[in-house]
């Protein structure tokens, strides 16, 4: 059967998601909207990534904090159950149902198609599910969001052992006695230190000298530190060269490059994610499949003639955040509608939060990264720990802020925080960051006090105003 929409939108997670409702909410008359989802309606990060994995960590976060609070320390020494941090996370994901999503994208008036999509020519899509073949098409246009997969690495006897990405990682029913973990980004990081607080036996490997090592390099070493003390063995400079276990259950073998072997009941790969473009038709459009959809600031597809096709989210490379494929979404519709938009938060004023504790959170550029771009700019450090509303929640807590300072224009193009809830830092700096807030107007943004705020106030004297 034959269906024609204003547009449609393949892939139903979070920038599916976003990116449909505005086109469908842009125009009066409101634009018709097909959105087209092979899973659940709410995608990766709603059911396996971003989450279910807080769910997981967040309370081993809050044992962490009370454990630094005198007068509760004491009495909250044991383990966790393991049983209900799970419940919790089933209940979170909404025990992997999506009807609210479909109630919401209902309310959104968004026509809801279940099967999985292919471009199969021009404004063109081809949907196959379980009531057989549909073609959609489109007036106005089409946008994939199709996301992101897990990148596995090519290892012998990796595939065959079946090992956990980051949806097993997240959703998995038992904790494992012992899991090996391999990769040293978000996901390794944030998912050791989750198992571990279930009662796992932990072992982390990572083949370069440092974790999270696209970040300033204080933010691996704090980590690491971290993860260590919580009883993780973290195994630097070390690579997986072989994996075995047969029929693809029961232990698993890994044979590292030095000679040594570690035994796992769970092996967890978290070494990058590709994007999800190899089965969605690009070839029929003159695209090559299996590599990001290049775009433009308005997130048309390029070498696309006609301007129809919109890519946004982990499927166009850009960024791969969540919230970021978001921002890029909410654009794209709002294009789509016949508003000027352009992209360039995702380039310039990136934001994100690391869940481990202590937690890590930062904006815009390294210093590393704004030397690398040709920047004169100057770096300025304070303790988290050393002002007096990191004192009061608890003892022991520290942290290290870090401001990048673009001099020639005194405004901020990079910060980075670590320590015990700095995520709830981050958007201050992101504001800084994306509105190029001169240094001289932020002396006058005055902090409360007693807050982990007032970090601010000390960077900024750091810097010497």
């Amino acid at each position: 059967m034959a269906d024609a929409f204003d547009v449609v939108v393949i892939g139903g997670g979070p920038a599916g998601e976003n990116a449909a409702a505005r086109a469908a909410a842009g125009q009066n008359p409101p634009l018709s909207v097909a959105l087209v989802e092979r899973e659940l309606l709410g995608g990766e990060c709603s059911y396996w990534a971003c989450i279910p994995s807080k769910a997981l960590l967040r309370p081993a976060e809050a044992q962490w904090l009370a454990r630094h609070a005198p007068g509760l320390s004491a009495s909250v020494q044991g383990a966790l159950n393991p049983r209900e941090v799970l419940r919790r996370r089933d209940a979170m994901v909404s025990g992997y149902k999506d009807d609210s999503q479909l109630k919401w994208a209902e309310g959104a008036h968004l026509h809801v198609v279940r099967g999985h999509a292919r471009l199969s020519g021009p404004r063109t899509v081809r949907v196959e599910g379980q009531g057989g073949t549909r073609e959609l098409t489109a007036r106005k246009a089409v946008v994939l969001a199709t996301g992101s997969r897990p990148r596995l690495p090519e290892l012998p006897g990796l595939k065959e052992a079946r090992p956990w990405d980051n949806r097993g990682g997240t959703a998995a029913k038992e904790v494992p006695r012992r899991l090996v973990v391999l990769g040293g980004g978000v996901v390794a990081v944030e998912l050791s230190q989750a198992w571990r607080s279930l009662g796992s036996e932990v072992t982390l490997v990572q083949r370069g000298p440092r974790l999270l090592s696209r970040y300033e390099p204080f933010v691996g070493e704090e980590v690491e530190k971290a993860l260590r003390e919580s009883g993780i063995t973290v195994l630097l400079g070390t690579e997986a060269s072989r994996v075995h276990r047969p029929g693809g259950r029961g232990e698993v073998t890994v044979t590292l490059s030095s000679g040594g072997t570690l035994q796992a009941d769970e092996l967890l790969v978290a070494m990058g994610r590709v994007a999800n473009t190899a089965e969605v038709g690009l070839e029929t459009v003159g695209l090559t499949p299996g590599k990001p959809v290049e775009v433009d600031d308005q997130l048309r597809a390029k070498g696309v003639e006609g301007g129809w096709l919109y890519a946004c989210g982990d499927v166009n490379g850009r960024n791969l955040l969540t919230h970021m494929g978001k921002y890029q979404a909410r654009l794209a519709g709002d294009h789509i509608a016949g508003r000027e938009v352009r992209a360039w938060a995702d380039a310039k004023a990136t934001p994100q939060v690391i869940f481990t504790h202590p937690q890590v959170a930062s904006v815009g550029l390294t210093e590393a990264q704004a030397l690398k771009q040709g920047l004169r700019v100057r770096a300025v450090q304070y303790a988290v720990g050393d002002v007096a509303g990191t004192a009061l929640l608890g003892k022991g807590l520290g942290g290290t802020a870090k401001l990048v300072v673009d001099e020639s224009r005194r405004v901020i193009v990079g910060a980075t925080f670590t320590g015990p809830g700095v995520g709830e830092l981050l958007h201050a700096a992101t504001v800084a960051v994306a509105g190029e807030v001169p240094l001289d107007t932020l002396w006058h943004a005055v902090p409360s006090f007693p807050t982990v705020s007032e970090v601010w106030l000390r960077l900024l004297e750091a810097y010497g105003l």
